[in-house]
């Protein structure tokens, strides 16, 4: 029966998602600097032998496609000549790529953009010594961009983690909750408050949501005896509805919030960043802290842990279990919204974004261990370093692939996680 019902929420998920057939070999990318589009840059494609394919010029979306006739290795090369004076390539010396092109397949290529005077220098220069100090650069840009991400996986994990630990529930609309979070501030934002008080307003009435949501749907389907796998087939469905309800009302396009959009560039030792970053970074971390020590030593953190360990046990002991979970849902709703939008700050809004990291998130409470909130913490800093790090050896596209297959290796050895418990099972 299991067996079943994940093959059927398997098979909902493909008839319901869009489907985009091949129709063809090519290349194509879309070009962003601080989540804007950059237009009229230059790319061309010439075989392994340098014979011309073709050349675009980026949209006013950024966007870019190149057919090429077969499956095949090519090289593209981005003319840094015709980007916009304020924006160059984070790494100068990947201004030509190779890659190779699959039957039927059209291959994105990714030029990472950065304001200009943040860019590493380009292999050769700066690096007289021989002893590779450009690797160590790039090395260096990744991890902390891996610990940016992770960080902001790390939020959403947390909210995954306590409700699976207080309820059971695997929820696959938790990734919708983040792009909940992130539109309400962007309705804030439009309506003439600044993001920096649209945030915690939208925090706010995120919680509500949570709250809501457990008290009128999730909790009488508990009460009503409601299966856990049937409740995790109804989250697949509350997914799809909402990702394609904020489709509706806000429409496919990318939309950006008016403050912090874009900003100059900063240099830390070999690491390119902004201000909104480490303000995001900090408020990331402060809120991981908070919610940690709270679950440590407040009453409230301790009835948290009772029930995740024992609810009847808690019940009988004068714990209000239904009154914890309605809470457990409030903070973890707030949380995800608040990682929402720090990843609205770094990416330009759509609709799909919680999607986009929902799997990131489960991977990093898998890692670190189902129902433990510092496995999740621990489980995404580990999935975060690593999808950003992998990029140095592995195509930019394949960097969640290898993410999972850490998750894979690390469970083959641990099968409860990093912080997960040993259980006895039959």
């Amino acid at each position: 029966m299991i067996a079943f019902t994940a093959f059927l929420g398997g098979l909902v998920f493909l008839l319901c998602a869009p489907t985009a057939w091949a129709e063809g070999e090519g290349l194509r990318g879309t070009l962003q600097n601080q989540g804007q589009p950059v237009n009229g840059v230059k790319i061309s494609v010439v075989t392994e032998s340098n014979a011309p394919v073709g050349e675009a010029t980026t949209d006013a979306t950024g966007k870019w496609e190149i057919p090429v006739p077969k499956a095949g290795t090519y090289k593209v090369t981005l003319d840094q000549k015709t980007l916009p004076p304020k924006v160059a390539l984070k790494f100068k010396e990947r201004g030509s790529l190779t890659l190779q092109v699959f039957e039927g397949n059209m291959r994105n290529v990714l030029f990472p953009l950065v304001p200009a005077g943040t860019a590493n220098q380009p292999a050769g220069q700066g690096d007289t010594s021989g002893d590779g100090s450009t690797f160590w650069d790039e090395l260096a840009q990744l991890a902390f961009e891996g610990l940016s991400l992770g960080l902001i996986i790390a939020l959403g994990a947390m909210g995954i983690s306590l409700i699976f630990g207080t309820t059971g529930l695997t929820n696959f609309a938790h990734g919708e909750l983040l792009t909940i979070g992130a539109f309400i501030a962007y309705v804030f934002n439009t309506l003439g408050l600044h993001l920096l008080v649209a945030t915690p307003l939208a925090v706010i009435v995120a919680a509500a949501i949570g709250y809501g949501q457990e008290r009128f749907f999730w909790g009488p389907l508990r009460r009503r005896k409601t299966g856990l796998v049937s409740m995790m087939i109804i989250s697949i469905g509350l997914a799809m509805f909402l990702r394609y309800l904020l489709l509706f009302l806000f429409g496919g396009e990318n939309v950006p919030y008016r403050q912090y959009v874009a900003q100059d560039g900063i240099q830390i030792g070999p690491i390119s960043t902004t201000p909104k970053s480490l303000v995001a970074m900090a408020i990331e971390i402060a809120v991981l802290v908070i919610v940690g020590l709270a679950l440590l030593f407040t009453r409230l953190g301790k009835a948290t842990r009772a029930v995740a360990d024992n609810p009847s046990l808690a019940a009988s002991s004068g714990i209000n279990v239904d009154r914890v979970i309605r809470i457990v849902w409030a903070v973890g709703t707030a949380v995800a919204a608040l990682a929402g939008i720090m990843l609205g700050t770094t990416q330009i809004l759509n609709y799909q974004m919680g999607q986009q990291v929902l799997l990131l998130m489960f991977a990093g409470v898998t890692l670190g261990g189902l129902g433990t909130a510092f496995g999740a913490l621990v489980g995404s800093l580990v999935v975060g370093m690593f999808v950003q790090v992998s990029t140095l050896w592995i195509p930019p596209e394949l960097k969640t692939v290898g993410a999972l297959a850490v998750l894979i290796v690390v469970l083959l050895v641990r099968p409860q996680g990093i912080l997960g418990r040993r259980e006895r099972i039959g």
